[in-house]
C-alpha cells in the first residue's frame, strides 16, 4: 500500500466529511454549506480573527486549531432575521441534554418533547434520581457543544445557576440561564447562547417547554449583536493557553 502524505490525506478527509454532512452539492448545483477545515485557518495569525461564511460547517480539527492559536471565529451576519430552527453543523439536528438529580424529572419530560420537535437528543445522564454532582453533567453537555458534536445543549439542575457557571468555563460555550420567554429570546438574539440552563425546581414542565421552543427558534442577532459576541470570544482567547 502506498503511504499517503498529510497533504494528500487532508483533501480526502475533507471530501469524505462533505459527503457525510451533505455539504457536497449534486452535479451542476451550487454548494450550500461551506466547510472550514484547518487549511482555511493556516494563514490567520495567532490571536487573529476569521469570519465564517454564512451557514459554514467548522470541522473539529479546525476548532481545535483555532483554540490552540487563539483565533477568534466570527459568525458573519445572517441575510435575514426570519426565525428558523438552528441546524447542527456537524451532521444532524443534534442537541446535548443533561441534568443532575434536581433536574432529572424535567430532563425526562423534555427529552421526548425535543424529539417531537425533530431533534436528535444526546442524553448524557443521569438516568436515575440518585444524587450526583452537577459539574460533571454540565461539563459533558458543554463539551459536546464545544467539540461541534452538538449544535446546542440544555442542562438542568435545581436552580440552573451552577450549571451555567460550569458550562461557561468550556471554550466556545455561551451558556445562559433562562427563566421566561424574554430571557430565552434575548440570550439567543443578543448573546448567541448555545447552551441553555434551566432550574428544574423553579419552573414547571409547561413553561420549560415554552422556554425551550422559544430559545431554539430564535436566531442569532446580526450586526451589533454579532460584533459584541465576537468580543466575548476575544476576551476568552486571552486566557487560553497558546
Amino acid at each position: 500500500m502506498t503511504e499517503l502524505s498529510e497533504d494528500r490525506i487532508r483533501p480526502l478527509v475533507r471530501r469524505t466529511l462533505e459527503r457525510a454532512l451533505g455539504a457536497t452539492p449534486a452535479p451542476q448545483q451550487p454548494a450550500s454549506r461551506p466547510v472550514i477545515d484547518v487549511s482555511a485557518l493556516t494563514a490567520v495569525p495567532a490571536g487573529g480573527r476569521f469570519e465564517l461564511p454564512p451557514r459554514a460547517i467548522v470541522t473539529p480539527l479546525a476548532l481545535d486549531h483555532a483554540r490552540e492559536r487563539r483565533i477568534t471565529l466570527v459568525e458573519a451576519p445572517q441575510p435575514t432575521q426570519t426565525a428558523q430552527p438552528v441546524m447542527a453543523p456537524m451532521g444532524g439536528h443534534s442537541i446535548a441534554l443533561g441534568a443532575d438529580h434536581g433536574g432529572y424529572a424535567l430532563k425526562e419530560q423534555l427529552r421526548g418533547y425535543l424529539q417531537e420537535l425533530g431533534w436528535q437528543v444526546q442524553d448524557v445522564g443521569p438516568f436515575s434520581t440518585e444524587s450526583v454532582d452537577y459539574p460533571d453533567y454540565a461539563y459533558a453537555v458543554a463539551r459536546l457543544v464545544s467539540a461541534g458534536r452538538c449544535e446546542v445543549g440544555i442542562m438542568i439542575d435545581g436552580v440552573g445557576v451552577g450549571s451555567c457557571m460550569v458550562a461557561n468555563k468550556v471554550p466556545g460555550v455561551r451558556a445562559a440561564l433562562c427563566y421566561d420567554l424574554s430571557t430565552a429570546r434575548n440570550s439567543r438574539d443578543h448573546n448567541h447562547a448555545n447552551v441553555l440552563t434551566l432550574g428544574g425546581q423553579l419552573i414547571g414542565p409547561l413553561l420549560a417547554r415554552q422556554i425551550v421552543k422559544t430559545w431554539l427558534e430564535t436566531p442569532y442577532g446580526p450586526d451589533r449583536h454579532a460584533r459584541r459576541v465576537a468580543k466575548i470570544g476575544e476576551i476568552e482567547a486571552r486566557y487560553l493557553k497558546p
